[in-house]
């Protein structure tokens, strides 16, 4: 792990140089040890795919006392169970009316439709970060059979809820917005509701597997068409 400076009151903690479940575990574990240990001078952690951003109150800390209390809260990492984190299920529509590339993911990796649904349901995902937009979670890593690059020109709206795939990540629309991922299914679970605490259901280190359901199912749990 390298400890860097980011700024007048931010230092940037490198886990790796890319993301893995086990680098996504030990960001996870120094984000519980450095509030548990530092609380009282933290104003934000920025967790992302293999690094960590720590911002603190400049006035009650200074740089050399802070990195010290990281180096502390950064040691024995190294053991973090790759398979911590919470683990949600989310529910998807997959069908052609929800999915409109589905087929273009099929031909690409010369395999049906089916095949498609099944394989993203095979795996589990972990959250390397959050970004774009509030609740938007990017998931890795997707099968490379259903991997797929984005698209060329990008879509002016794509609907809440929208999962989508783009290389070799996966992740649902949390709001009507423009977006160039390869859309696969609808998700009814609201990924940001900002009058729900906590106002998304994941966060950076959990687990996200999916779920198939019908087109009923969807549209009793709250989905739109």
């Amino acid at each position: 792990m390298k400890i860097e400076i980011a700024g007048q009151n931010a230092f940037i903690v490198y886990f790796g140089e890319k993301a893995s479940p086990q680098v996504s575990a030990q960001i996870q574990a120094a984000v519980a040890n450095i509030y548990a240990s530092m609380a009282d001078c933290i104003i934000d952690l920025v967790p992302s795919y293999a690094s960590l951003l720590v911002i603190f109150d400049i006035e009650s800390s200074d740089h050399f006392e802070v990195r010290l209390k990281l180096q502390q809260a950064l040691k024995n990492l190294q053991q973090v169970d790759a398979s911590s984190g919470d683990l949600l299920t989310l529910p998807v529509y997959y069908a052609l009316e929800s999915g409109p590339d589905l087929e273009i993911i099929a031909e690409r990796g010369n395999i049906s439709v089916e095949d498609v649904i099944e394989i993203h349901q095979q795996q589990e995902y972990r959250v390397y970060a959050i970004g774009f937009a509030p609740g938007f979670a990017y998931l890795g890593e997707v099968d490379e059979r259903i991997a797929a690059p984005r698209l060329a020109t990008p879509r002016q709206k794509v609907a809440r809820g929208a999962v989508a795939i783009a290389d070799r990540q996966t992740a649902v629309y949390p709001a009507v917005s423009p977006g160039g991922w390869n859309l696969i299914g609808l998700c009814p679970t609201r990924m940001f509701d900002p009058d729900r605490q906590p106002s998304m259901p994941v966060k950076v280190g959990d687990r996200i597997r999916f779920s198939a359901i019908s087109r009923d199912e969807f549209l009793a749990q709250g989905g739109e068409l």
